[in-house]
């Protein structure tokens, strides 16, 4: 733990903690349990103490805001082609040496988070610009658990839903208000072995098994999985085989599972990129295993990104990229169901999809 100035004019006192009898703090938020003195932080870096409270230093600030493309979360069944306000703050509570977004995830200097907003400023924001969602991703919401529950109450009063894109390193207790304030999620299964978990981002498979399955059985938060297969590292058929069996036993077949490449970044700049032909043979175990919705992403592959009907095996959504290409769906009594078996197809759909498409658009928000 390092000691720091909590003194920044976004702290703001945060739940989740408890003293234990040797005069530390522990942080009761997610598994690591960071036990402080006065004025550490924890391994997150943006929840600290003072005063023998626990205080949350990134509330209000981001990183920046951006409208993207529902599918980019990367979330397949949730409002297809819909536009999503997307932002972050800085830190977080694993140490990932592959990870995609090391210059936030891994900031620790908070004048990097030039952009702030209050939780109706974002609400607003998102009504204002047509986004049928805010998306609390880049960085691990869990970590700045406060700011995107009350952002998440704040949409909700307007009509906008709330996603979460998150590791799943969370503890029992703040997991259920959490996942209980999102109306989807996509959860980070980074691989299959306590070994991978252990040695590439410092923490436990276990506790991220037990957030999905959770969200899964326990919650009406829309879930989809995603798993960065890198290559020597988590990508061998049976730790595939063996994680795909897991997730239809615990989730259900219907949970849409992406498989993504790999680009060498932060600390493992000499791992090989993710072969195309990796990823296609991930999807085929994972299908090959009954699960129902499996996609490939960071490649162009409109085969591996297409969404076909289980009943009848026919594509009901064609994509290139983020753009939507093929609709053959339509909705019958709350139900989604194909064109061309009336099979119901998983996941939470409007009558027509979204016309979001590839865009990427930069915005700033007033306070």
């Amino acid at each position: 733990m390092k000691n720091v100035d909590l003194a920044e004019d976004s702290v703001v006192p945060v739940g989740h903690w408890r003293k234990l009898e040797n005069g530390l703090i522990q942080c009761d938020l997610c598994p690591r349990e960071c036990k402080l003195h006065e004025g550490q932080r924890g391994f997150c870096f943006v929840r600290g103490r003072k005063d023998d409270k626990m205080w949350l230093t990134s509330y209000g600030r981001s990183s920046g805001f951006c409208i993207d493309p529902i599918e980019k979360k990367p979330l397949n069944h949730f409002l297809p082609g819909s536009a999503v306000l997307s932002f972050g703050t800085a830190g977080c509570n694993l140490a990932c040496k592959f990870c995609q977004n090391w210059d936030m995830s891994k900031a620790r200097d908070m004048d990097r988070l030039l952009d702030r907003a209050a939780p109706q400023s974002l609400a607003q924001a998102a009504q204002g610009h047509n986004c049928a969602s805010v998306a609390y991703t880049y960085n691990d919401p869990v970590i700045f658990y406060e700011y995107a529950l009350d952002t998440a109450e704040a949409c909700r009063e307007v009509g906008v839903k709330n996603v979460a894109v998150t590791a799943g390193y969370i503890s029992e207790k703040p997991r259920e208000s959490f996942f209980k304030a999102m109306d989807a999620a996509n959860i980070d299964l980074k691989g299959f072995s306590e070994r991978f978990y252990q040695q590439l981002t410092g923490a436990k498979l276990q506790p991220v098994l037990e957030t999905i399955e959770y969200v899964s059985q326990e919650t009406d938060c829309w879930l989809e999985l995603t798993t960065l297969l890198i290559p020597g590292e988590n990508d061998s058929e049976r730790e595939i085989a063996a994680m795909c069996e897991w997730i239809a036993e615990h989730c259900g077949e219907q949970v849409p599972l992406h498989f993504t490449a790999y680009h060498p970044d932060y600390r493992m700049m000499d791992n090989p990129a993710t072969p195309a032909a990796t990823l296609e043979k991930a999807r085929k175990i994972a299908m090959q295993t009954g699960l129902q919705y499996v996609y490939t992403g960071n490649v162009l592959d409109p085969e591996g990104q297409g969404t076909y009907c289980p009943h009848c095996g026919k594509k009901v959504i064609g994509r290139y990229r983020y753009d939507l290409g093929e609709w053959n769906l339509h909705t019958t009594d709350g139900k989604t169901l194909c064109n061309h078996c009336n099979g119901e197809i998983a996941g939470v759909f409007t009558e027509t999809p979204g016309t979001w498409g590839n865009r990427r658009q930069p915005i700033r928000l007033d306070s």
